[in-house]
């Protein structure tokens, strides 16, 4: 069976700023440790990861459903061709992902696609 590859890659700002980056560092070496994990297992399955770990919200912008004990964590992301870009994360509070979290996410991959074009870096 011959399945297609994929590569995450962080979003990073003009000036170098990787929001996922900060994100990661604000939690705890276990919680990041397991949203590696997944983020691995993300790369590994591409679109093919399934509900209820992963979900499209709105057009191209998808999430990746984290659950650690009572956190809820979510990181958004979209595909650029191969690249699976992953804009920011989040701890989800409420039963619906909030409409700044995904508007975030548009502007994040309108600049990527922007600066790389749908191929990525």
């Amino acid at each position: 069976m011959n399945k297609e590859t994929y590569k995450v890659e962080f979003y990073t700002t003009l000036r170098g700023g990787s929001p996922v980056d900060e994100f990661l560092d604000s939690l705890a070496e276990k919680h990041r440790g397991k949203i590696l994990q997944w983020l691995h297992y993300l790369e590994k399955e591409g679109p093919r990861l399934p509900r209820p770990y992963a979900d499209i919200l709105i057009g191209k912008i998808r999430e990746l459903r984290i659950s650690i004990s009572h956190h809820q964590y979510r990181l958004l992301y979209f595909f650029s061709g191969k690249v699976i870009v992953v804009t920011h994360g989040f701890l989800k509070k409420s039963s619906k992902v909030p409409l700044e979290e995904i508007e975030r996410s548009k502007r994040s991959m309108n600049d990527w696609s922007n600066r790389y074009g749908s191929g990525g870096k």
